[in-house]
């Protein structure tokens, strides 16, 4: 296996089993792979932000968590410039403009739980899915950068997992609308990038179950019993 310390050569003797990080399909795919990292990261910074003027004694702790988005935002241009790609930056805003966009409404009627389960839980869980996947095929650069990145996505999730569980009954019937609600776009979202994510050999099945798998454990330690999780994952099937 290569080591993490590569450089632009290593590109050149990657093991059997991992992409042509050279080939065309793989740069094309990965144009708008690697904007989505970099516009979610962005997206992120600013939502903590916004969170921030919602819950102003938390204001300095989300800047903390903001500023760490930025910082992976970098990392992950730098990922794009190491293989030469420019990353589809009008792909991403589109992308992301469902949840964009309920999250603004949330946060423009004050509503922190949702705002709350949009960023920190589901776009956070989304985000250590991808990663989870993205690891093991990703060329050396990516695969380090990506690896450190990873680690902070749990802090985050962290964050809003323990809020949430702090204020669990007051949030409870919030969190299952705001799930009804947004769930369903994050299945059309992995379902829009599965073509682009398996050039990348990242299976729409495993981004899919590790998502899950990160979701529903957040919603387990917030307080939902198995019960409730099942009927409100079944909100992804049918919105």
């Amino acid at each position: 296996m290569p080591t993490l310390e590569s450089t632009q050569a290593d590109l050149n003797q990657e093991p059997e089993g991992l992409p042509d990080f050279s080939s065309e399909a793989y740069k094309d795919a990965y144009s708008r792979i690697n904007a989505i990292v970099i516009e979610g990261e962005q997206e992120a910074h600013d939502n903590y932000i916004a969170i921030g003027t919602l819950l102003p004694d938390q204001a300095e702790e989300l800047a903390r968590l903001a500023r760490m988005e930025l910082k992976h935002m970098k990392g992950f241009t730098a990922c794009g410039a190491n293989l030469g790609v420019s990353a589809d930056m009008d792909f991403a805003r589109e992308f992301f403009s469902p949840l964009r966009n309920n999250f603004q409404a949330a946060l423009a009627e004050g509503k922190v739980v949702t705002c709350l389960l949009i960023q920190a839980l589901l776009i956070e869980a989304f985000a250590i899915a991808a990663y989870h996947i993205y690891i093991p095929v990703a060329d050396p650069f990516a695969r380090k950068i990506t690896e450190g990145v990873v680690k902070d996505e749990y802090t985050h999730l962290n964050y809003g997992q323990e809020w949430l569980k702090a204020n669990f009954e007051a949030s409870r019937a919030e969190l299952e609308e705001a799930n009804r609600v947004n769930l369903p776009h994050v299945r059309r979202m992995l379902e829009r990038v599965a073509a682009d994510a398996a050039e990348l050999r990242m299976e729409k099945e495993d981004l899919i179950e590790d998502f899950l798998i990160a979701y529903q454990e957040a919603l387990t330690e917030i307080g939902f019993s198995s019960r409730d999780i099942a009927r409100m994952a079944a909100a992804a099937l049918i919105g």
